[in-house]
């Protein structure tokens, strides 16, 4: 599985990138027909030993779909970690802001794994 080149991307635009998930199909598994759930879970893994995180936090298994990755140590990272940990804590109904994803619905969605 070869992701160094979603790394450069993020490198090279101050941390985060916006790329399809065919274009990391392409380049992560090219002899594959399709993704499935196990392995966006798999490319998930590797992209996370490489210091990044993606937006939505579940990769989607079509190629049509866009993601975000963004590195883990950039401000929108740290920002995407807390936002990501208090949907965590929402999923258990342990969210010490119960109203915020009444206000912001969307995100949560993005945000679970």
């Amino acid at each position: 599985m070869d992701l160094i080149v979603i790394k450069h991307a993020v490198e090279a635009n101050d941390g985060m990138a916006r790329l399809s998930m065919g274009f990391v199909k392409k380049k992560a598994a090219p002899d594959r027909a399709r993704l499935s759930a196990e392995f966006c879970a798999e490319i998930s893994k590797e992209l996370d030993k490489m210091g990044i995180i993606t937006l939505p936090r579940r990769l989607p298994t079509s190629e049509n779909d866009f993601v975000c990755f963004i590195d883990k140590e950039s401000a929108l990272g740290h920002v995407v970690a807390v936002a990501a940990a208090i949907a965590a804590l929402d999923a258990v109904g342990a969210n010490p802001l119960p109203d915020l994803f009444k206000n912001y619905a969307l995100a949560k969605g993005q945000l679970t794994v």
